[in-house]
Parts: C-alpha cells; structure tokens; sequence
C-alpha cells in the first residue's frame, strides 16, 4: 500500500519565494497547494484575501494540510501604503491562525516567514536571535509586531518563526537590489542609479532559503524563532565587481540622492549557529554562484 503525500498549504504560492518553494516541495513529492491575492488557472491554487478569516477557513477546510508555509505579505520595505504592512502583515497573519483554531484543524508545523529587518541597527557583528530588536521603518515594525502576536498562538499550535536575512535568485522582483544589478549588466547598460552604497548584506541564495523553511517544518522543533542566513556579509561594491567578472562588462555607479534611505542599515550579518543546530549543514552559495544564477 502507498503512504499518501502530506498536504502542504503555501500562502503567497505565487511569490518570489513562494514559487521556489512550491517546486522544491513538488519535487520531494508533497502534495502542494496555495493561497494568492489573484485568480490562477491552477486548481490548487486558492484565491484568497487573507485579510478576511472566512476566506481562508474555506480553503482549510477543503484541503486539510498537514504543513502550512505562510510567506503571503508585504515585503518591499519601500512599500508606498504603510497601513498595508499592518493589514496584512499583523492582521493577515492572526486571521490564518484563529481560522486554523476555528477549524478544528491542528497542522503538523506551520512556519511564519518573518525579517532580520526586526533588528534594525545594531553593532553586533553576528545578530543571533536574542539581539535586541530595534525596527527602523513600517516594514520591520510590522514583523515584529507579527511576531509578538504569533507567540501567543505557541502553547495551541506548532509554529516556527523565521528570520530571514537577505536572499535573492531568478525571478526577484526588479526593484530589490541584487536583480536591479544584474538587469543593468544583462542590459550592457553604462550607468547605474542607486542610493546608499555603502552597505553591506547577508546574501543567500533562495534555493538555500526554502531548503532550510522544508527541513525545519519536518523537524520536531516549534515554539521558536530562528534566523535564517548564511553567516557572512557581502557590500554592495563586491557585488558589482563580481556581476564585472561574470560579465566582462564596466559600468558606472550614480548616486541618486532620491534612492538613498535615511533609515537603511548598514551591516547586516546573521548567526546561523541556532539554524544549523536543527537542520545540520547544507550548502551554502557563494556569491558568484548566486549571481550566475540569473545569468544561466
């Protein structure tokens, strides 16, 4: 007899992470499903306003998952509408819990994707997860605040709470940093306009991200929070050096006073020791690896 697959509900399936993780579940041979804000033509694919409880109860009902992966939010920090954040980001978050309660439903694992953003500044060389958070914009305000009201949901449900730093891959929206870069270089632009420059990121690869969100739902830990990154910060002046290499190409770096953050933080560098400690180690991308990735 054949052990059936275990159901997996995405929320925000048709994301940047969403959809890397879809494949890479599909792959291992979990039965995947999802949320999304639009109409998809795939019919496990729900249309869903997360901002409405019953919305998704109905789906939860009919699917029954066994694992539930919630990545439905607002992540671009620049985000015009601050109110979204809370709306979806806080509010969003609780109406998936309380319609998990409601409906008797108990998944093995749910993971709630949250930011290293919640740290803000800080002169910590490695940020583990007891760092003080200190949120700068609406953005990292809004984790947090997820967060705190995640918690209250530890002693019912079996929740993990993540921390990723930044990570990038094929297919990243255009307006983040690292796919804003290599369209310049894949253009044989001359110029290139950004704002703060000297900055410096803990840069995974997304492949690296969903690997790790899969075996920590598999593992028997709950009722934590977990950083999620690589362990090592890279600026943004390697990062053009390295697209330089990749492509044989020179380009010039603008300053656009416009672009530049008077809130941006300047290092962020992440300790995976806590990650590594549940999950073991796996493979860890370079940064010629991940930026030869939008390349091939």
């Amino acid at each position: 007899m054949v052990t059936p697959s275990k159901k997996v509900l995405i929320t925000g399936v048709d994301g940047f992470t969403g959809k890397h993780l879809k494949n890479e579940l599909l792959y291992l041979g979990y039965e995947v499903y999802g949320t999304s804000r639009v109409k998809s033509a795939n019919p496990n694919i729900y249309q869903v306003d997360i901002k409405e409880q019953s919305s998704i109860e109905q789906v939860l009902i009919e699917i029954k998952p066994d694992f539930v992966f919630h990545l439905a939010a607002i992540s671009f920090v620049a985000h015009e509408n601050a109110g979204d954040f809370y709306d979806i980001n806080v509010i969003g978050t609780e109406n998936l819990l309380k319609a998990i309660i409601a409906t008797g439903l108990n998944p093995e694992k749910i993971l709630i994707s949250s930011s290293a953003n919640v740290y803000g500044n800080t002169n910590v060389a490695l940020i583990n997860e007891d760092v003080k958070c200190e949120p700068v914009n609406h953005y990292a305000c809004s984790k947090l605040a997820m967060e705190k009201i995640v918690s209250n949901y530890f002693d019912t449900l079996n929740i993990i709470i993540t921390r990723p730093f930044n990570y990038t891959g094929p297919d990243q929206a255009k307006h983040f940093l690292v796919p804003k870069i290599v369209s310049h270089f894949k253009q044989k632009c001359s110029e290139i306009e950004l704002g703060n420059v000297d900055i410096y990121r803990d840069y995974s690869f997304v492949l690296y991200v969903v690997g790790a969100y899969i075996k920590l739902v598999e593992s028997s830990e709950k009722s934590l929070i977990v950083n999620v990154c690589s362990g090592k910060a890279v600026s943004l002046f390697e990062i053009i050096k390295e697209m330089k290499s990749l492509t044989s190409q020179d380009i010039k770096v603008e300053i656009n006073d416009s672009f530049v953050r008077k809130d941006e933080i300047k290092r962020i560098t992440g300790d995976n020791t806590k990650l590594i400690s549940i999950i073991g180690n796996q493979k860890v991308y370079t940064l010629k690896e991940i930026l030869a990735s939008f390349l091939n």
